[in-house]
């Protein structure tokens, strides 16, 4: 068994708050990340996949095709977007790097996964050079 990750970036903007929570609430709650006019990060994305090696090509995935996938699948929806107001499977959940990172995985596992052979061991997600998250399915 063989591990691959592919590194993307993208750039989004998003606010930590819960509407029925007062601003003092939130903002107790979330600091500056409550902020009524956002905040941004510029994220990097690691999406590891596992499996065999085909041995006619010496791959487990084309990674050209891995990129493909996660541009169309995550990539192209959130990259310069409001995680809150703009990005579908992100409706109605908190706007978090944990549920983020969930999310992006969930996006990605049956695309990835369509390949035979080929898993979707996780997705690693930092919204700054200190702060992660990891996602592993289940």
């Amino acid at each position: 068994m063989i591990h691959i990750t592919r590194k993307e970036h993208f750039n989004a903007a998003h606010r930590m708050y819960r509407e029925e929570w007062s601003a003092e609430k939130n903002f107790e709650v979330f600091g500056k990340c409550a902020n009524p006019n956002w905040h941004g990060h510029n994220y990097n994305l690691y999406v590891t996949v596992k499996g065999e090696i085909t041995h006619a090509t010496g791959y487990l995935i084309d990674l050209k095709e891995l990129k493909q996938i996660i541009n169309e699948y995550v990539i192209e929806k959130l990259d310069h977007k409001n995680i809150n107001m703009d990005v579908e499977f992100m409706a109605g959940k908190m706007a978090s790097t944990e549920l983020l990172t969930i999310e992006i995985f969930n996006q990605l596992k049956g695309p990835i996964e369509a390949y035979p052979g080929v898993f979707l061991h996780s997705v690693k997600l930092f919204e700054t050079e200190n702060n992660s998250a990891e996602y592993f399915g289940g």
